[in-house]
Parts: structure tokens; sequence; C-alpha cells
């Protein structure tokens, strides 16, 4: 899917949050500047944050608890070691929410099941969207909204 402009991109993440569910891993794979943390903005913007919504590169986690799906957003980019993730306690979300992670490549494996967005840069703002869509997301992924 081609995303034209940053807006577009934030439509997608609308898009995804009305398909988000309990227990759902959404990962965010791409470059710097890519557009992850823009897709992630509207997801979370969809499901109703009002505040900011900052990269999470630096704290790592960034707990969205109050939405109407609590959303967990992660960042793993300063990550050097996939068991580093025991410390974050990220699955502890997928009871009751979901998470959203950025830089999956750093913890390879940690969730087979996710659906795995990749963006890429094309020219001026557009991106493209593509994603592996596991079968726990068969009939709720839209690629072509």
């Amino acid at each position: 899917m081609i995303l034209a402009d940053e807006e577009a991109t934030r439509r997608a993440g609308a898009l995804l949050a009305a398909a988000l569910r309990p227990g759902d891993v959404v990962t965010l794979s791409g470059p710097l500047g890519a557009g992850k943390t823009t897709l992630a903005r509207g997801l979370l913007r969809a499901l109703g944050e009002e505040g900011e919504v900052p990269s999470p590169s630096f704290a790592l986690v960034q707990p969205y608890d109050a939405l109407t799906l609590p959303v967990w957003h992660a960042d793993l980019y300063r990550i050097e070691h996939g068991d580093e993730l025991d410390e974050l306690g990220l699955d502890e979300i997928l009871a009751t929410g979901a998470l959203l992670v950025e830089w999956p490549e750093r913890a390879p494996g940690a969730w087979p099941h996710a659906l795995a967005l990749s963006l890429e840069p094309l020219t001026g703002d557009a991106r493209r969207l593509t994603a592996i869509v596991p079968s726990s997301w068969e009939g709720r992924w839209l690629p072509s909204r």
C-alpha cells in the first residue's frame, strides 16, 4: 500500500486501531524517519489519546493505559540483546491490551504471531507500507482501505 504523505500514514494507523484487539502485537519496521511513530500516533489518537504522543526511543516503553483499548508503545532501537525484553515486561499488557513495537528486529522471534508492518520511504513524504499478516489477523487487516 502506498501512503502519499504523513496524513495518509496517520489514517492507516487509525484504520489499524479499529481492528486492534486485546492480545494483539503489531511490529513496525523501517529505517529512521520512515513513519513508524507517525503510524503509531494515528493509532493512539484513534483510540482516544489526546495528549502528546512522543517517540518512546528514550523511555523504551510508553504506556497508554487509559485508552478504550490499553496500548503499550515500545521502541527497541536501543536494545542490544533480546534478553533485555524480560526487564521491560512487555507481555504484561497482552492480557488486557495491545503492544506496538518499533524496531522489532532487535528481538528476532519475540512475537512470531504479530502483525508485521514495514514502512519504506519513497519520494517526498510518501511511504510504502507492507504487511505480513498472521492467521489471527485474517479478516481484520484490510490493506485496500
